[in-house]
């Protein structure tokens, strides 16, 4: 699940309404995702994220309920599920990286990190928008906004204009009105 909700970039009520069926084992594999107002997008797997898929479904019971994850009790995973499942794994990565203690990590910081590393490979706002379901562009500038290396860049590429010495003579007159000594 986490592997799967990171590398789309998928909402949780997206991550726990995917049905077995929206998942096509085909090369490449795919996932169609139902999102925000209906919407459906057909994402391409990686091959990392297929084996864990993969290797899920041989432990699922298969004539359990349609939804492609159960809880304990074979039913559809819900979104208290997930996060009781999240913070679960985030304890055991805690143990490991001691700073992630400190870290608030929920299920949409998955879709954001997955925004974020989207947008640095590509440089591109339109495929992170259409990765991750959104309506307009304007939903996802916002990632443009939070990432610091493309305002580096920016910064990096504009040169800083050249001013000649020259001789500066103040404007009399308006130093004057400044002052008060003069009328305007």
């Amino acid at each position: 699940m986490l592997s799967l909700a990171y590398a789309c970039g998928l909402r949780v009520s997206e991550l726990t309404g995917l049905r077995l069926a929206d998942y096509d084992r085909r090369d490449p594999a795919s996932l169609r995702v139902t999102g925000k107002g209906r919407r459906e997008r057909i994402l391409p797997l990686w091959k990392e994220t297929r084996a864990a898929l993969d290797a899920w479904l041989r432990l699922r019971d298969p004539d359990g309920d349609p939804a492609l994850f159960h809880n304990r009790s074979g039913r559809a995973m819900s979104r208290s599920g997930f996060e009781y499942v999240l913070a679960g794994h985030l304890a055991i990565a805690a143990k490991r990286a001691p700073s992630l203690a400190e870290k608030r990590v929920t299920p949409h910081v998955l879709r954001h990190s997955c925004a974020m590393h989207t947008l640095q490979a590509t440089g591109d706002v339109w495929k992170v928008s259409l990765w991750l379901g959104h309506a307009s562009i304007q939903s996802t500038e916002i990632y443009l906004r939070a990432d610091p290396t493309e305002k580096l860049e920016m910064v990096a590429g504009i040169a800083m204009t050249k001013l000649k010495p020259g001789r500066f003579r103040p404007p009399d007159k308006l130093l004057a009105i400044l002052a008060g000594k003069a009328r305007p």
